[in-house]
This record gives C-alpha cells, structure tokens and sequence, in this order.
C-alpha cells in the first residue's frame, strides 16, 4: 500500500489536516480539498485508488461528487463520511454507487480498517469463478458487458457499479440456486467488509432497476425471504 493514492474531501480543516496526518502515517500518498469542485478537479488531474468524500461539502456536495465519479469510472473505491445518522442518507450513498460509509464521530482504529478492506476488494479477481464469466452475458431479459461495466434492457442502456457486476456475475454463475446474503457479501464485498445486510438489500433494488422489466415484481432476481436470493433462470424467457 506504499504507493496508494488516496483523495480526500472533506470542508472541516481540523478533521481534514487529522485523516491527512493519519494516512500519511500509514503509508498512504494523500490530495486533500476542502470543497466538492477542488476535489472534482484534483480527481481529473491525477485519479486516485481511493475516495473519502464527505457528504457535506460547499460547491459540490459528496453526493454529487460520487454520481459524477461513477459515470467516469465504475470501479474506483469510495468511502463516504457522513455526519448524519439517517438510514436514508446512507442509503442515497450507497445508490449513487459508493462502496461504504461511515458515520462520524468515527474511530480511526475504523477507519484503518474499512479502506484496507475496500482497497483489497477493489484487487482485480483472477479466481476460476471469475474467468468462468464471460465478458457478454444475459441476465434474464437483460444483456450484461463486463468490459464496459454496462447493462441493456429493452433499448436501454444502465451504467453498473463493480459491486453491482460481482452480485450479477454471482447470479450467473448460480442459476437458480439460492444464495445467503452472507454469501453475496463475501463474494462482492470480501469477507472484512464491517457493514449489515441492509447494504446488499440496497444494492438489490438498484440492481432491480437496470435489469427488472418490472422492478416492483422482480421475476428475475428474486427474494428468498429470511435466506437471500435467487437468480430465476426461467425468467430469461420473459417477454
């Protein structure tokens, strides 16, 4: 992790100059903005391995910062740090296409932690799982490019998250067979990721959006309720 690039933005100097001397101190190369606009701009100059993004920001917020950054590049980890402690605010990240979150006041004991496990999620794959998908496939009604990170449906074309292609890339794999949402967060998230289920639920719905006919009566991914989920393999038959 010596050389890791990490790009911090975050409007509060105190805490922004702490998580500077933090990661400095762990090995990690650090940029730093105090708003959403130097960050966006020092982004585009030299593109880091890993984002912290507060939410609350001048100029650009850190949602908008993320949306921006996902159309740019689906695969880049993001952190985002959020005051607030509303479900809903986590999980507007989390559709915008970050990779974790954390609440402050935060521990750095934490901190250390979660962007160790997001950068060794981030790691290109090179398993016998991984090279069993191949870079065209179809999900149901829906034609899935790996190469391009993109989704079409029905004319339609959807930009996907790298957590969104791991889960759908599970779901090919196994067709038909129910998997556990602890076996879906190991296999997208790693087995260090901190967080609940609730995160991959999220992700489902989304996912729903760019692959469902119908997102409110999913056919194709579907719930195994108190278990997890299962790729309907008939459902590629669909109209």
């Amino acid at each position: 992790m010596r050389n890791t690039h990490i790009l911090i933005a975050e409007d509060d100097q105190h805490l922004r100059l702490g998580l500077i001397d933090l990661l400095n101190g762990e090995g990690y190369r650090v940029s730093a903005a105090a708003d959403g606009a130097e960050a966006l701009q020092l982004y585009r100059q030299e593109p880091p391995d890993l984002l912290l993004l507060d939410v609350m920001m001048p100029e650009k917020s850190g949602y908008d910062l993320c949306r921006e950054i996902r159309r740019e590049d689906p695969t880049i980890p993001i952190i985002m740090l959020t005051a607030k402690g509303e479900e809903i605010d986590k999980v507007l990240g989390l559709e915008l296409g970050a990779d974790d979150y954390i609440t402050k006041p935060f521990g750095l004991h934490e901190l250390r932690a979660r962007i160790a496990a997001v950068l060794r999620r981030s790691q290109p794959q090179t398993d016998v799982s991984d090279r069993s998908v191949p870079e065209h496939f179809q999900i149901g009604a829906a034609q899935i490019n790996r190469k391009t990170y993109q989704v079409e449906l029905n004319g339609c074309s959807h930009n996907l998250t790298a957590r969104e292609m791991k889960l759908l890339e599970q779901f090919f794999l196994y067709p038909d067979e129910v998997l556990s949402r602890d076996r879906l967060l190991n296999s997208a998230w790693g087995i260090e990721y901190l967080g609940t289920t609730r995160t991959l639920d999220q992700h489902i719905v989304q996912l729903r959006k760019k692959i469902e006919i119908d997102p409110a009566a999913p056919q194709v991914i579907v719930t195994v309720h108190g278990i997890g989920y299962r790729h309907a393999r008939a459902a590629a038959h669909q109209p």
